[in-house]
């Protein structure tokens, strides 16, 4: 099985991240893979793995119904998929991501002290949310 999961790692916003502050993603009638995202993380800091979002979230978008849950989430890791340095928080919203040493995940605004300091901090893999442009 393949995952997304880092320990005491940290994604920083990409190069042409165009926000200069944390910003949320606007509201849209069908919820973006930005606002899901968003929504998981913002208000519960180190409760999900990058794994746990990133299944979640293609869950809500295919609509699967969560007793399918574990027999879809391992099929879905049995080939690699993009990790959360692809996520649209650090590629457009100004928010980086933080792993903690059980690979839980929470998120910083880019303006915030806590960014910093973890951008900073080298016991930490430092690592760059993907440029939106090549």
């Amino acid at each position: 099985m393949h995952s997304t999961n880092y320990c005491n790692a940290f994604i920083a916003v990409a190069d042409d991240c165009p926000a200069e502050a944390g910003s949320i993603p606007p509201e849209k009638a069908d919820p973006t893979v930005a606002q899901l995202q968003f929504a998981m993380l913002q208000g519960q800091p180190y409760v999900y793995t990058s794994d746990d979002v990133i299944f979640t979230v293609y869950a809500a978008k295919q609509d699967i119904a969560p007793d399918e849950y574990n027999e879809r989430r391992e099929a879905f890791f049995a080939k690699g998929q993009p990790c959360l340095r692809s996520s649209p928080l650090g590629k457009r919203y100004g928010w980086g991501i933080h792993f903690d040493a059980e690979a839980n995940v929470a998120i910083y605004a880019r303006e915030s002290e806590d960014y910093a300091r973890l951008q900073s901090d080298p016991a930490l893999k430092q690592l760059k949310a993907m440029k939106s442009a090549r």
